[in-house]
């Protein structure tokens, strides 16, 4: 078994990629393989609704990291999507990628039907919520079901030192448990 862990921030080590890093180290606990896609910090294209993706199932832009992302979900068996908040949402580009990896792959064929995935949030003080409601709707509109976790999917960052969000810790560890657990079965 292997979770796909994407990382959709433009810094491949910050915040993002330390939640996502609390959510695998209980993965691999459980005995669950991870991979991880880093969107990157290049330009990422929109959605141009051409509709050539209703034939291919995949977006006919090849020139970002839309097509890769799609063939990464469909070889694993699990989905772990984790964002920065900016302005209380998702990072844009990630949701530009989104968009097309999403509609190429659910709304002409139900590619990911089935797989289970969660979304993760990591923020400096609010606007968690709604970036995870909104990368959420991938995967409702998609019939995958959503892995939930003690608390709402989000990891504040480290303002100072020593400071550490205990909560959030917790909630990215039990996050992993729990999509091992819909995995695996136990």
């Amino acid at each position: 078994m292997k979770v796909l862990l994407v990382n959709g921030s433009p810094h491949p080590q910050g915040g993002t990629w330390q939640a996502l890093s609390l959510v695998e180290e209980a993965l691999h606990e459980k005995g669950i393989e991870t991979e991880w896609f880093w969107i990157g910090n290049k330009s990422v294209r929109g959605c141009i609704d051409c509709r050539k993706c209703a034939e291919t199932y995949r977006c006919a832009f090849s020139d970002d990291v839309c097509n890769k992302l799609i063939e990464s979900i469909l070889k694993s068996d699990g989905l772990i999507i984790g964002t920065p908040v900016y302005f209380a949402a998702p990072n844009g580009a990630l949701c530009a990628l989104l968009d097309r990896v999403f509609y190429a792959a659910s709304t002409h064929g139900g590619l990911f039907r089935g797989k289970p995935a969660a979304a993760i949030a990591s923020c400096i003080r609010s606007g968690a919520n709604s970036a995870i409601d909104r990368l959420n709707k991938y995967f409702t509109f998609s019939e995958m079901p959503i892995i939930s976790s003690s608390y709402w999917n989000m990891l504040f960052e480290k303002q100072q030192q020593n400071e550490e969000d205990e909560m959030g810790v917790r909630t990215m560890r039990t996050l992993g448990y729990n999509m091992a657990k819909m995995l695996i079965g136990q």
